[in-house]
């Protein structure tokens, strides 16, 4: 047993002696304060058997280390305002052309509407994606956060993907930063960091040509750090991508957190395959079935040893995995469940078992199950309220909805019915 073995057993009890020996070294070194380099990273995604038990021991250790016990969640709601999309994403069943019957646009009231419902039923934060509708007026986005923070203004807006903020920026003729300011002073205080997939371009012209480009994304998140607006980061995979392409991924996030420290958490979404056009119409030639639960379990850990500490905070997605892998994950290093969302369409579009709701009480119950203190969270992850005991536990109104799609809707109400129709391609509805 080497000098980091040693360290390892005297300072966390964990003993690595039953591992390979470069997973010992490896692991050694960062039970010792040490930071993963690439070559190690991709190292450890390669791992099975008891070397991959090795791997999500000391990702735990490492998750107490920088998160400490407590695992935090944000009570907050979807809303998807559109379906409608100029592009054509291999990997998405969520978007459809402005033609098809499907196609859905939810005027502004409606918008606002919702987020005002998820406000009175406790909601902190409103999520806001959607597809890129053709001939959408460059002001848009600005003038939705305009409208909910006039109707809620201590509502958190969580709000549009860097493609949409590249939509809008290329739309209203604005420089991606000055976009960024007019959307900050709207009302606008954070931003998803989706579009990301693999931030690989080779991997993103096979599944996605014509989406925004590595260098976009950067400099849409880059821009939006200067700013003081923080973002979430992101990866998709379980498709065709490679290990290797994992860690380059997490080695430029974790590049751009040294520069900017932006960002707020890391955000694992695995694949659903089912009705993603890239597997059903056979669109992209080797695409995987998603990736497997080891996969998952991997991707988790793994992330925890190779952007900790910069990255206190690993998501794992119920909606992606379902609450019972997520419980699991809680043990590979991750310390946040997500949200409770209330509306989820883009992975429920592509065969999600799961993505309505799983509400406060729910998530609370699962997190004590791992052996975890619950707390709920602000999108920035200040801390609103940490659960102890069960005996301090706060009744929800979401805790009392028996039936979320029959109460809020769902995607497969919202493309089937004429209600709120994407009626022309180049007029969204009236506002």
């Amino acid at each position: 047993m080497d000098r980091s073995d040693n360290m390892a057993t005297r300072e966390t009890g964990i003993s690595l002696d039953w591992a390979s020996p470069d997973i010992r070294r490896i692991l050694g070194h960062l039970l010792e304060g040490g930071e993963l380099s690439v070559d190690d990273g991709i190292r450890l995604t390669e791992t099975g058997g008891r070397d991959l038990h090795a791997v999500t021991l000391v990702a735990d250790e490492m998750r107490r280390r920088q998160a400490g016990d407590v695992v935090t969640y944000v009570v907050n709601r979807n809303i998807n305002f559109t379906n409608v999309c100029i592009k054509h994403c291999t990997f998405c069943a969520f978007s459809r052309d402005h033609r098809e019957e499907e196609g859905y646009f939810l005027p502004m009231d409606e918008v606002v509407r919702r987020a005002i419902e998820a406000w009175e039923l406790g909601a902190t934060e409103v999520c806001i994606q959607a597809g890129l509708p053709p001939k959408l007026d460059g002001r848009y986005y600005v003038d939705l956060c305009r409208a909910i923070k006039a109707a809620l203004p201590e509502m958190h807006l969580h709000a549009f993907s860097p493609e949409e903020i590249l939509y809008g920026s290329t739309r209203s003729g604005l420089p991606i930063p000055e976009y960024l300011a007019e959307l900050k002073r709207a009302g606008l205080g954070t931003l998803p960091g989706t579009s990301a997939e693999v931030l690989d371009q080779e991997i993103r012209d096979v599944i996605a040509r014509g989406r925004i480009t590595v260098e976009q994304w950067i400099e849409v998140i880059t821009s939006a750090h200067a700013l003081g607006i923080r973002t979430t980061s992101t990866i998709m995979y379980g498709h065709i991508e490679r290990p290797e392409h994992w860690i380059r991924h997490m080695n430029l996030l974790r590049s751009i957190q040294k520069e900017t420290g932006g960002f707020t958490e890391f955000v694992p979404l695995s694949l659903i395959h089912q009705e993603a056009p890239m597997y059903r119409r056979g669109l992209v030639p080797g695409v995987r079935q998603g990736a497997t639960g080891l996969e998952v379990v991997k991707m988790h850990a793994v992330a925890r040893l190779f952007l900790g500490p910069l990255f206190r905070n690993i998501q794992c997605s119920w909606v992606k995995e379902g609450p019972k892998l997520a419980q699991v994950l809680l043990a590979a290093g991750a310390n946040d469940m997500g949200g409770t969302l209330i509306n989820e369409s883009i992975s429920t579009s592509a065969g999600a078992s799961y993505g309505q709701l799983v509400p406060p009480a729910e998530l609370r119950r699962l997190i004590r199950d791992a052996g975890r203190v619950p707390a709920q969270r602000g999108t920035t992850y200040d801390l609103l309220r940490v659960y102890e005991v069960e005996t301090e536990d706060e009744d929800s109104p979401l805790d009392h909805v028996a039936d979320a799609e029959q109460r809020f809707g769902s995607y497969r109400m919202l493309a089937g019915s004429g209600q709120f129709r994407f009626l022309h391609p180049t007029r969204v509805p009236d506002r």
